[in-house]
């Protein structure tokens, strides 16, 4: 099957050829730690997820690095205030650093909720100074960055005279570029308007802030996924993915900071995710329309008339192609909701049911069905379409229950095995049950803790009381070397 990418640097579908046979460096650009994760980034991020699953099921070996951004976020290159960490640690009286452990936590428990897979690597941007250091160093060397009163720029006239072309990402010419660059504080520092940071001077009532040649400072925000991408997969990898958002600028310096650096084109393939609306409209704090993912699924919202389990949104997510707009709204939500339930109970008989004996031909053509999902995933990971397909089959087995289809005995075993794989391991969707598990499992620990905590108090009479009415409830635990763990009776 040959897999098919829609390369946003040529602005068309290309058959993918990656650069070591069998193997994939995927680097996605992840979350600012600053506030809670959005919806949009979930859809960005579950996208990527998506792509990461279909990869490994196509039998890639995929090394994928999604970095977190905890330090050096500038709204501007102008005013070093507008540091996204340093308004929000002022804003809620916390160290810069608290800011980012606590945003950090809430990125990954969101993202647990939507089961998305962890990245292979995950590096911080403060975890990566030094890089980013010596990345800068180079790009002075070879000219194509200057200092300027503590400050270090990226020189893009000087990219562009050397036959370079800062834009080719977003299809922006230089000229247009300088014509619609806002006048900004601290524009004097730059040679041209256009030039962008590497290292910012910090001033003295900075937090966030490390020594450099150049005096003490904190990084520019383009300059961290250039040392993190190259450390980790080379001066040319296969991938890079993120928010349409992102293609300009960050996305186009990482261009020019990697061309200028190594004298490649840094990523052969890249790829963005489309934005998010809600009832129609763009979501946006300042007008209203706007929700974070837990209000979603807890129902705590003045948008949705119930709440919505993860699984829910997830596959209402995937019924749009990553690169399309999505909206979504009250009669959407419902109808994914009965769209996945259909799908799942669908799952659930062929899991279930075995399969009759003594029939020897099927009245549906597995053979051609898997080629439609194949081609589905092949064709620049067209979820919408592999999800049409499913329907297909659940139409197939609501028809066998009725005795008006059949199936033999072999397809039935390659249909239950190829359906779970691609509605549990691709589209990663998890039935009802299976998270009401993992919810028992959570509460159970905690009870855990608080008995150990009472043991430990030597209050035995609490203690046997937590042992005793989960006994009675059908759940027994068991003390040993390694803990306390537990069991269903």
């Amino acid at each position: 099957m040959q897999l098919k990418i829609y390369n946003s640097l040529s602005g068309e579908k290309e058959v993918f050829q990656p650069l070591l046979e069998g193997n994939i460096g995927m680097y996605v650009c992840g979350p600012t730690v600053y506030s809670n994760v959005h919806l949009g980034n979930v859809r960005t991020f579950l996208s990527f997820d998506f792509i990461y699953r279909s990869l490994q099921f196509l039998g890639y070996k995929v090394r994928y690095v999604r970095n977190i951004t905890d330090a050096g976020h500038l709204t501007d290159d102008g005013d070093i205030n507008n540091d996204r960490f340093i308004k929000q640690s002022r804003l809620e009286k916390l160290e810069p650093m608290e800011i980012v452990q606590k945003y950090t936590v809430d990125f990954h428990e969101v993202l647990k909720k939507f089961n998305l897979l962890p990245p292979t690597i995950e590096p911080t941007a403060t975890g990566h100074i030094i890089e980013q250091l010596e990345l800068t160093k180079l790009l002075v060397d070879k000219g194509f960055a200057y200092e300027s009163n503590g400050s270090v720029y990226f020189d893009v006239l000087e990219y562009n005279a050397r036959g370079l072309n800062y834009g080719e990402l977003s299809h922006r010419n230089i000229e247009e570029l300088f014509a619609n660059t806002r006048d900004l504080d601290g524009q004097g520092e730059k040679k041209n308007p256009q030039d962008f940071a590497l290292w910012k001077k910090a001033s003295p009532e900075h937090i966030m802030k490390w020594p450099s040649p150049w005096g003490e400072g904190f990084p520019g925000w383009h300059l961290e996924c250039t040392a993190m991408s190259t450390k980790y997969l080379g001066d040319q990898f296969d991938i890079h993915g993120g928010g349409m958002d992102l293609k300009f600028p960050h996305h186009e310096c990482e261009i020019a900071q990697g061309k200028a650096c190594n004298g490649v084109e840094p990523v052969k393939y890249w790829m963005h995710a489309n934005m998010l609306t809600m009832n129609g409209q763009r979501m946006s704090k300042s007008t209203g329309n706007y929700i974070l993912p837990m209000q979603l699924i807890t129902g705590n919202n003045d948008f949705f008339e119930k709440a919505f389990h993860p699984s829910v949104l997830r596959f209402c997510f995937l019924q749009a192609h990553y690169r399309s707009v999505l909206d979504i709204s009250n009669d959407a939500m419902l109808a994914s909701e009965k769209g996945f339930n259909r799908l799942m109970e669908a799952v659930r008989i062929l899991n279930t049911e075995s399969a009759v004996e003594g029939i020897e031909t099927s009245s549906f053509d597995l053979k051609a069905w898997k080629e439609k999902v194949y081609d589905a995933l092949t064709d620049d990971f067209n979820s919408p379409v592999l999800i049409s397909h499913l329907f297909e089959v659940v139409k197939f087995i609501s028809a066998s229950k009725l005795g008006k289809e059949s199936i033999s005995t072999s397809d039935f075993e390659d249909l239950k095995q190829f359906l779970n794989a691609i509605v549990f391991d691709v589209l990663g969707l998890q039935t009802i049950e299976d998270s009401n598990n993992d919810k028992l499992d959570q509460t159970l620990q905690v009870l855990i803790e608080l008995r150990n905590q009472a043991r430990k108090a030597k209050n035995w009479d609490l203690s046997d009381q937590i042992r005793g009415q989960l006994l009675e409830k059908g759940i027994e635990l068991k003390d040993g070397r390694e803990g306390t763990t537990y069991q269903l009776i």
